[in-house]
C-alpha cells in the first residue's frame, strides 16, 4: 500500500508518492516553484508522480497533506484536494504543519543535532512570518511553544534575546535575508530547506498510518493563523 503526499501552503507545489511500510521510501516526486499557479499545477503533479512510480490511485492507503501555515489560496487548494480525494477513495488523512516539514529534514541525522534550535520561517506577506522552533531531544525531535505569525523583526528580536544558536530555514528567511543574516548565533540553511519538504510528509506520515494516527477527510483544516487580506478588507469600517 502507499501514500500520497502533498504541501501547497507556499509558492511551491510539492507531491510526492511512497510506500506506507519501511519508513515511506518516496518512490517519485515533482516540486514546482515560483508562480503559484497552485490550483493548475496540483492535479499534473499527482498525475506525474503516479505514473513515475507506477502507483494506481486505488492503491493508496492514505492521502498526507500539508495544513500550513501559508499562503490562503494555496492553503485551500492543497487541503481540498486531499480531502476530496480521500472521500473518493474511502480512505484516511494526515494531517502535518508545513513548518514541521521544514524543520524534519534540518533534525534527522546529524543535521540539527549541532544547533541547540532550528527555527522554520514561512512568508506570511505584510512583512510578517509564520514561525515555530524544534529541537532534537533523546529519542526523537520535540517542538517548543506554538506555531505563530508576526513581523519579522519580532522574530529577530526574540531570537536575539536567547543565548543559543540558532539553524533558519524556510522562504521568510529568504525573503528577508539581509534582516536574518544581521541575527547573531545563527546560520541559514541551504535553498533545498526553503520549502516544506514532501519526501518528509511522506516519511512522517508512514509513521503514523502505521499507529493509526490519522483523521477523516472532513476533520482536516488548514491552519491559517490569522485573517485572509480579504477578510480584513471587508471588515474595515467604510
Amino acid at each position: 500500500m502507499f501514500i500520497l503526499g502533498m504541501d501547497t501552503a507556499t509558492p511551491q507545489v510539492g507531491v510526492a508518492i511512497g510506500g506506507s511500510a519501511n519508513g515511506g521510501t518516496v518512490l517519485a516526486e515533482v516540486r514546482i516553484a515560483g508562480d503559484r499557479r497552485h490550483a493548475e499545477q496540483l492535479a499534473p503533479a499527482i498525475q506525474h508522480v503516479c505514473n513515475e512510480s507506477g502507483v494506481r490511485l486505488d492503491q493508496l492507503s492514505a492521502i498526507a497533506v500539508g495544513i500550513g501555515p501559508g499562503l490562503f489560496t494555496g492553503l485551500r487548494v492543497g487541503v481540498t484536494t486531499a480531502k476530496v480525494m480521500a472521500q473518493a477513495l474511502r480512505i484516511p488523512v494526515v494531517a502535518v504543519s508545513s513548518l514541521d516539514l521544514i524543520a524534519t529534514p534540518l533534525l534527522d541525522g546529524n543535521g540539527g543535532r549541532a544547533h541547540a534550535l532550528v527555527v522554520p520561517v514561512i512568508d506570511a506577506r505584510r512583512r510578517e512570518v509564520f514561525s515555530a522552533r524544534y529541537r532534537v531531544v533523546p529519542g526523537g525531535v520535540q517542538r517548543e511553544g506554538d506555531y505563530t505569525v508576526g513581523s519579522v523583526e519580532d522574530l529577530i528580536a526574540d531570537l536575539e534575546a536567547g543565548s543559543e544558536h540558532v539553524l533558519l530555514a524556510g522562504d521568510g528567511v529568504s525573503r528577508y535575508r539581509e534582516q536574518f543574516a544581521g541575527l547573531d548565533r545563527s546560520e541559514i540553511a541551504g535553498p533545498e530547506f526553503g520549502f516544506p519538504s514532501v519526501t518528509a510528509l511522506v516519511q512522517l506520515a508512514a509513521g503514523r498510518v502505521e499507529r493509526e494516527e490519522f483523521v477523516q477527510p472532513w476533520d482536516v483544516h488548514p491552519m491559517y493563523l490569522r485573517e485572509s487580506d480579504a477578510e480584513l478588507h471587508w471588515q474595515t469600517p467604510r
